[in-house]
């Protein structure tokens, strides 16, 4: 079986339980996931708020654990981030993605949750500057990016390179933006939406077994994944056939 690499998404004081039930569930079979911080779920839950969630994040990251930046908001339509006077554009100059990408991206791979398929080149650097401010001021260290739903516009790569991001990735791929090398990956992940959703990730969660034989396969863990007596099981069953196989480091599935 080929590598496999655990993280954990949405992670914010909003799912404070639920992060805290994956992460035992990882530990029981020595995985050490990443973890997939969001600055500011929904504009409602900014980390700088709840000091002893973001210790304890600091304590999981000395421990071993990677801090991927997750988007800012994890939302689409959620307000514009001011941008500080005189800030350069750089790259970031142009339009939103289009408008039937931006659709398939909101109703289709998420529940409006998309957000880096909803803002403009601009205002994606100014979340990612604020994201940054957010997880340093916190006294973390930001090991890679993950955008919301895996909705990553292309030229959000070039951003990411420029400023020196050694990992991230969407639905088929994994990336090393600042070397500039990626390949193609495995994503196993449940859904909890619907129960036609929950019940056809499933199926395919658990077909999936040859190709994660010669694949560098992805395990990510959502927080509804914790609420669902269903999911819970089958997350400890993906993880405990993975035993053996895991990396601590997004990047080393391009090795």
């Amino acid at each position: 079986m080929a590598r496999t690499h655990v993280s954990i998404h949405d992670v914010s004081p909003a799912f404070e339980a639920e992060v805290r039930d994956a992460l035992a569930a990882c530990a029981e079979v020595g995985a050490r996931p990443a973890l997939l911080v969001v600055p500011d779920f929904h504009g409602e839950w900014s980390l700088d708020r709840y000091p002893a969630f973001a210790e304890r994040l600091r304590a999981l990251q000395a421990a071993g654990h990677e801090i991927y930046l997750h988007g800012y908001y994890h939302l689409a339509g959620a307000k514009p981030l001011a941008r500080e006077p005189g800030a350069s554009e750089g790259p970031a100059s142009g339009g939103r993605p289009g408008r039937l990408a931006r659709a398939f991206a909101q109703r289709v791979v998420s529940a409006g949750e998309a957000e880096f398929s909803d803002v403009s080149r601009a205002e994606a650097l100014a979340r990612l500057d604020a994201g940054e401010r957010t997880l340093a001021a916190a006294g973390l260290r930001i090991d890679g990016f993950v955008a919301p739903a895996w909705s990553m516009p292309a030229w959000l790569l070039p951003m990411l390179a420029a400023r020196d991001v050694r990992y991230t990735e969407d639905r088929v791929r994994v990336y090393d933006p600042a070397r500039g090398s990626s390949c193609v990956s495995l994503v196993l992940n449940f859904a909890s939406r619907t129960p036609a959703r929950l019940w056809s990730s499933v199926g395919f969660v658990r077909v999936a077994g040859p190709a994660r034989r010669v694949l560098p396969t992805r395990i990510a863990i959502h927080p509804g994944d914790m609420r669902s007596a269903t999911l819970r099981r089958e997350v400890s069953r993906v993880l405990l056939r993975s035993r053996g196989r895991f990396v601590a480091a997004g990047r080393d599935l391009l090795s």
